[in-house]
């Protein structure tokens, strides 16, 4: 099967000559394509936020919330659903996945707070016959940029915070695991969402210049490599956007020799090795301070005894 393209509220057919195959990393067999979109289908998906987005932003912040509240139940309604299609791309187990699902989810349930999070601020008399005010303001057509190790989690962190602000939003998922993003855009169009204020393209390189050089494009998201985010951060900051790029993380434990051993084995363990390490926050380095380094022998044998198997 072919992934869509969702642009303008309709989910449509790449006429792209140039796919990507998804695999399935538990079997390596090939169970989808994602297209390269054309230049013409991402000029829409953009000219489709930028139309959208004077309507939404004028909407009421209690008619946005509105969505998003229902916009949570729906994603609670189909967690599992939603769970099984990241396993099947991703690879994760099921019990990680919808982890992955939920951690989007409180994301979501926080955007649902907007009408205190937004509030300006205003200062009487600050000098003779002079008050100040802030409001906050949505900036535009905004563009998120996500990588495969959690197909539904960053996605959510980035579209409806942006979106219950009143900006509209440019998704592109990573091309190995569209499937979760899909389905979610699908609920949040059942949740109520007008056409256009949410579009999704597919694609590689060419997808990520095209979000940072286009002009309708204020604000990029990204989180992923070094390599991938430092590229963004100076390519998208060049063209007047603003960037928020989270990149990759090197994380370190300090074992103290009065650790509980059953527990600290059992964390490390899973920190290093959960997720094939394929997380920003995996551990890559254990100190073992004294005593515990005795621990050594039992934390590798640990380690032997995983299985990697299908999710």
């Amino acid at each position: 099967p072919t992934t869509k393209l969702f642009i303008d509220g309709k989910f449509v057919e790449s006429k792209t000559t140039e796919w990507i195959d998804i695999h399935n990393p538990a079997t390596n067999e090939v169970v989808g394509r994602v297209p390269k979109a054309t230049a013409s289908e991402m000029e829409a998906a953009v000219a489709s936020c930028k139309k959208a987005f004077w309507n939404w932003s004028e909407t009421s912040v209690l008619s946005r919330q509105q969505i998003f509240l229902r916009y949570q139940q729906l994603i609670k309604d189909n967690l599992k659903e939603i769970s099984k299609l990241i396993t099947f791309e991703q690879g994760k187990t099921l019990a990680d996945a919808e982890g992955d699902v939920f951690r989007g989810l409180q994301v979501v349930e926080h955007a649902c707070s907007v009408t205190s999070l937004i509030l300006g601020e205003t200062m009487p008399s600050i000098t003779k016959d002079m008050d100040t005010y802030t409001y906050r303001l949505p900036l535009g057509v905004c563009a998120g940029i996500a990588p495969f190790n959690f197909p539904a989690m960053i996605p959510l962190w980035m579209f409806p915070m942006a979106m219950v602000c009143g900006n509209t939003f440019l998704m592109k998922p990573s091309e190995r695991v569209p499937g979760a993003l899909m389905f979610l855009a699908k609920l949040f169009q059942d949740a109520g969402a007008p056409d256009g204020t949410l579009n999704i393209i597919h694609g590689q390189h060419e997808a990520v210049n095209f979000i940072c050089d286009h002009p309708d494009i204020r604000a990029i998201s990204f989180v992923g490599s070094n390599q991938a985010g430092e590229y963004i951060y100076e390519r998208g900051s060049r063209h007047g956007k603003r960037v928020q790029a989270n990149m990759g993380a090197k994380n370190h434990g300090v074992v103290m020799p009065d650790a509980n051993k059953e527990n600290t084995l059992n964390q490390l363990v899973g920190a290093a090795f959960g997720a094939a390490g394929q997380r920003c926050m995996a551990l890559s380095t254990a100190i073992l301070v004294g005593e515990a380094q005795k621990w050594l022998p039992e934390l590798v044998d640990r380690a032997k005894n995983l299985r990697v198997n299908a999710g």
